[in-house]
């Protein structure tokens, strides 16, 4: 690693401002919970790993909102599988690798590939309703892969329709519980191991909930910047959790951003996904010119992190805030027909997307880096395991191939419920107990924190600093702005959900723009404009993040 300063921050010691837990703790004071299983997160993994859970087993699962409202029911444009007899599991296993900026696990990447047709018929039986050409799956192609191999339903609301089918699937499950508007405040731990979790339902006194096994399923942190897809619950609570319980946390600098996001000015941002380059959009500049051929040969389908260098370079060269998709020069009526969700988000803003550019920019849409689990989805701490965007796992390397998330939380879901199932089967029910717990009370401020204020500056911050370019002076800025906001913030006893999203949007990114000023290089996602070629003798590594006493 090269001798720099900002490198030598992953080695030395930050001063003690994130604390253990978010809330004090008396055990003596509050409700108490068992479970033999808890799995924290309703999206795609959670439920999927619900599955695998042994009928005999108790098992509760947490989630921040309503089940219905995850990053999972947002996904778009489908799941990548092999289904097509032209294509092949060595092409969609290369794709992943070319996409993922050398640096993917080449033996994980292959056994999420070869698992894919099993887990997508899996989805098939339990009741998912995907797009259909006559009596077969009706497949497109995305950004970096070489065949057509996405599988779609509703048009543009693949994860809407599969979430739809999961969660019937779930209520029908006797031994499951599921717990909704319910926030997960820290996991549990004593003498290195998790024992569950500290949780707050509907806004109400902390309680405890001992399990014999965990599994952190929480989704991503778009949140985090103030552009981005992401609902709102998407705070990187998850990624948060783990650090502050010391799980090692790999890859934090490695966010991706979408490079097609809606963008109306005082509107919340929509996603337009992938598919609709996939089926032919143009991407065009203020002055409608089609730019892409000047940045790479693959046009419109090159990878996402290509396509967002290439959007922010042009608006810089037009000085306009946005570019523009167009779909005019294709068939109107199958326009309209393979993409309702967006035609109708768009007609709210007098626009037809068969006829009308589309004003688009990057927004933060994936995180590829969070708690490092190994083949069986267990992470670096005892009692915990993790499945889906909230994990490192080695499938992306530095930068996402389009529609392999939905994937990675249904392969890594299965792995973590069937290890977790078997674990829990072997440990003796006498293990559940109350154990002691320390967690000495926080101090109040003597000024009210105006949260909303403070949430705004640090989204802004690192959108502006941390965002799809980065440099080492503006990712210093931000690594010690956010120190001070993390030194005044989470010292205090906030006790409320706005209160401890916000404190855990703080952790998320101290651990961010950390990772990103220690890597100097470009790889994948993480785009330096002081260091812009990829580094293969220096950095051709992961970093990892952990919290120490």
């Amino acid at each position: 690693m090269p001798d720099r300063f900002p490198s030598s921050m992953l080695s030395q010691p930050w001063p003690q401002i994130v604390s253990r837990y978010l809330v004090p703790i008396e055990p003596k004071r509050c409700g108490h919970f068992f479970t033999d299983v808890l799995i924290i997160g309703g999206g795609l993994a959670g439920l999927r790993a619900a599955h695998e859970i042994d009928p005999s087993l108790q098992t509760m699962i947490l989630t921040k909102d309503k089940l219905e409202e995850s990053n999972s029911v947002y996904a778009q444009g489908g799941i990548a599988s092999v289904w097509d007899p032209e294509d092949r599991f060595d092409n969609h296993v290369q794709d992943t690798l070319v996409a993922g900026g050398d640096l993917c696990d080449p033996t994980v990447v292959d056994m999420v590939v070869r698992e894919a047709p099993e887990r997508v018929a899996e989805l098939i039986q339990w009741g998912t309703r995907f797009d259909q050409n006559g009596d077969q799956l009706a497949l497109g192609r995305e950004g970096g892969h070489s065949h057509q191999r996405i599988i779609h339903a509703l048009g543009d609301a693949t994860g809407k329709e599969i979430m739809r089918a999961m969660i019937a699937h779930t209520r029908r499950r006797s031994n499951i519980e599921i717990s909704e508007e319910t926030f997960t405040i820290d996991l549990l731990t004593h003498e290195d191991r998790c024992q569950g979790a500290i949780a707050s339902i509907r806004g109400g006194k902390p309680i405890l909930i001992w399990a014999k096994e965990t599994i952190l399923c929480t989704g991503g942190c778009g949140q985090v910047f103030r552009e981005s897809t992401n609902p709102r619950v998407a705070t990187g609570d998850g990624h948060a959790i783990a650090f502050r319980a010391g799980a090692v946390m790999r890859d934090m600098e490695f966010m991706q951003f979408h490079p097609t996001v809606l963008y109306i000015a005082g509107s919340s941002r929509t996603l337009i996904t992938e598919a609709v380059r996939g089926d032919g959009a143009h991407l065009v500049d203020a002055s409608g010119y089609r730019f892409m051929g000047e940045y790479d040969s693959r046009l419109e389908l090159a990878p996402r992190d290509v396509v967002s260098k290439a959007i922010v370079n042009q608006m810089e060269k037009t000085q306009a805030p946005c570019v523009y998709l167009t779909m005019k020069h294709l068939d109107a009526t199958k326009v309209r027909n393979r993409f309702p969700g967006i035609a109708k988000v768009c007609e709210g803003f007098g626009l037809d997307i068969a006829v009308d550019p589309i004003p688009v920019r990057p927004g933060a849409h994936y995180m590829i880096g969070g708690c490092t689990v190994d083949e069986n989805a267990a992470t670096s701490l005892p009692g915990l395991w993790a499945a889906g965007e909230v994990t490192s796992t080695g499938l992306h390397g530095a930068n996402r191939l389009a529609s392999n998330s939905l994937l990675e939380g249904l392969v890594y879901g299965a792995i973590a419920g069937r290890n977790v199932s078997q674990a829990a089967l072997n440990r003796n029910s006498t293990e559940l107990r109350v154990l002691p717990i320390n967690s000495p009370a926080k101090g109040a401020s003597s000024q009210p924190i105006d949260l909303a204020d403070i949430r705004n500056a640090v989204r802004a911050l690192m959108w502006r600093n941390v965002g799809v370019q980065r440099r080492e002076d503006r990712l210093l800025e931000a690594f010690h702005a956010i120190q001070q906001y993390c030194r005044y913030v989470l010292a205090q006893d906030l006790n409320s959900t706005d209160g401890w999203e916000l404190q855990n949007i703080l952790t998320v990114s101290l651990q961010m723009a950390c990772a990103a000023t220690a890597r100097s290089e470009s790889r994948g996602v993480h785009f330096r404009t002081d260091f812009p070629k990829m580094d293969n003798v220096h950095w051709r590594k992961h970093l990892e993040l952990r919290r120490e006493n």
